[in-house]
């Protein structure tokens, strides 16, 4: 017993025993870790025809003058203007803030002179000081619930303006399907307008808070020990507080890599899973299960891998935060306030007595524990603020694109092929460009002049094609598959872009398609009816329900 009472003692020979213990599960942890994994080449590169991204670079996410430059563009949206709601609930947790640091600063005097009544057996003092805490209760719980309320009304308001603007952008026109037939570069846009789009704002939000409550911590706590301790502890803390947050920001940078990461392998599981639903009559008849859940366990063991190098990175850089940011600062501190105490020529305490040092000394103390602790939690923002580099340039990305779309440009990696051309088609193909050709309206007429059929990836389906259809002429378009006959549409219906030629044909709302495969609309057999049209605008157009009626009849 007496050799585990030893054991357990906090001594400099058995901390550094733990810390020499500590080190070496690491290094044990981190072999056993990094073992080679056997896998065939064929199952990886299976489970990476699903879900590929050829052709694009690698996110690199940081907090520098890009990312500042990102956030300041997006902040834009998300607070049009200065007489905003978005602006009232900024002042309203500005506010809070305040109040609830002047709560804090009166609470430790409050505080402190209590515990200075009991120990001097003032009980008349006690009394009034106690009936003060009590009065402020109420006040002080209003403060910090409408900081909450202020703050979750923010992150709502930041995300009905984002998602707005962006769907704005991804409805308008054919964007929604260009961005994932025409352009390659989002494979996931689902993933992006709903999740990350919800990450970004609440991380907006929650740094608002984080770094505004502390930095007037700072602020407030530093002028009121100026004049008990002198300038010169502050200036310490401020001093530590600059150096610990230049190497915890450099040792943080890789936080905003992982997260795009994170956010793009959530992305890809998500999609193997709705493809199952969305292709699951399809799968059931070729009876493919087996290789549905090898895809999608192949996705999700990708996520899971990441997610534990990630976890265990937040691990280590939160022994060095701790560290740095917290006990660190605690010893600074403890130095920082000892000195005109411990000084026994320092003229502030010559004459005190020992209960108004006891006095000064909790109150300079705890106000300098609550300026440690604000510095701590502004350094610790530092963490934060590189995991909404990660989320910035992810929604960056996104609204890249989107301008992109609606601008009539897009990016694809072309896969060509040898097979069946010809060298001069070759070339033909490379000469080509998407949007190079002209489209004229007229009405009761559909006219092709020297089209060629193009695939979005770069494929030549036909070189150069001329009909022309005029009103009232039935044409039945036949052929083998791969041929071209729902490219020809695709292109008749502006889906995919002219690459030559000209094309005539009446505006969009004269023309109707019929798609190849069956759309169900959401919401009632009207609606399925009159689609895309919404029941007021089918009223607006005078159809009532008795001719849909009658249409059905027919």
């Amino acid at each position: 017993m007496a050799a585990h009472s030893k054991l357990l003692q906090f001594t400099p020979r058995n901390s550094a025993l733990y810390t020499a213990a500590g080190v070496a599960a690491y290094l044990l942890y981190r072999r056993l870790s990094t073992k080679p994994v056997k896998k065939t080449v064929s199952d990886e590169e299976e489970v990476k025809v699903v879900i590929a991204q050829h052709g694009q670079k690698k996110e690199k996410a940081m907090v520098n003058a890009v990312f500042y430059n990102q956030l300041k563009k997006i902040l834009k949206v998300l607070i049009p203007g200065l007489f905003t709601k978005e602006t009232l609930y900024l002042a309203i947790v500005a506010v809070s803030l305040v109040a609830r640091t002047y709560a804090d600063v009166w609470m430790i005097q409050n505080g402190t002179s209590i515990e200075s009544a009991i120990i001097g057996r003032d009980s008349e003092q006690f009394k009034v000081l106690l009936f003060k805490f009590i009065y402020a209760m109420p006040a002080i719980s209003v403060v910090n619930n409408l900081l909450k309320y202020g703050l979750n009304m923010l992150k709502l308001r930041f995300r009905m303006r984002l998602s707005k603007h962006m769907y704005d952008k991804y409805l308008k026109g054919f964007t929604f399907y260009k961005m994932s037939n025409l352009d390659n570069r989002i494979s996931n846009a689902d993933q992006l307008l709903t999740q990350d789009t919800e990450k970004f704002c609440d991380s907006v939000a929650e740094l608002y808070s984080n770094l505004s409550k502390p930095i007037l911590d700072v602020i407030l706590y530093t002028v009121k020990l100026a004049g008990a301790i002198g300038i010169m502890g502050p200036t310490y803390m401020l001093l530590y507080l600059a150096a610990s947050g230049l190497v915890l920001t450099r040792l943080r940078r890789p936080v905003g890599r992982m997260t795009v990461t994170e956010q793009k392998l959530e992305g890809e599981y998500r999609y193997v899973n709705s493809r199952l639903i969305t292709n699951s009559e399809e799968v059931a008849f070729y009876q493919g299960n087996l290789r549905e859940k090898f895809i999608i366990t192949g996705t999700f063991n990708k996520l899971i891998e990441h997610l534990n190098g990630f976890i265990f990175f937040r691990t280590q850089m939160g022994f060095i935060d701790n560290i740095i940011a917290k006990y660190v600062a605690t010893v600074v501190g403890y130095l920082v306030v000892s000195r005109p105490f411990l000084n026994l020529s320092h003229p502030r305490h010559k004459n005190s007595t020992h209960s108004e040092l006891l006095e000064d000394y909790f109150k300079s103390g705890r106000m300098l524990v609550k300026m440690a602790e604000a510095i701590g939690r502004i350094v610790l923002a530092g963490r934060e603020l590189t995991r909404l580099a990660g989320f910035t340039a992810r929604v960056t990305d996104l609204l890249k694109v989107l301008d992109d779309l609606n601008s009539g440009r897009y990016e694809r990696t072309m896969v060509s092929s040898d097979s069946g051309r010809s060298s001069s088609s070759n070339l033909k193909n490379m000469a080509l460009m998407p949007g190079s050709g002209n489209v004229i309206i007229q009405d009761h007429v559909i006219k092709f002049d020297k089209v060629p059929l193009v695939t979005p990836n770069g494929d030549v389906l036909i070189e150069e094609l001329s009909f022309e259809v005029r009103s009232g002429q039935n044409v039945l378009i036949c052929g083998p598959n791969g041929c071209g006959k729902s490219s020809l549409f695709r292109i008749l219906g502006e889906l995919w872009p002219l690459f030559g030629g000209t094309m005539t044909k009446p505006e969009k709302g004269k023309l109707f398609y019929v798609p190849q495969r069956p759309y169900m609309a959401v919401g009632t057999l009207r609606d399925q009816v009159i689609y895309p049209d919404s029941h007021a605008e089918q009223l607006r157009k005078g159809v009532n329900d008795s001719e849909l009626a009658d249409i059905l009849e027919k």
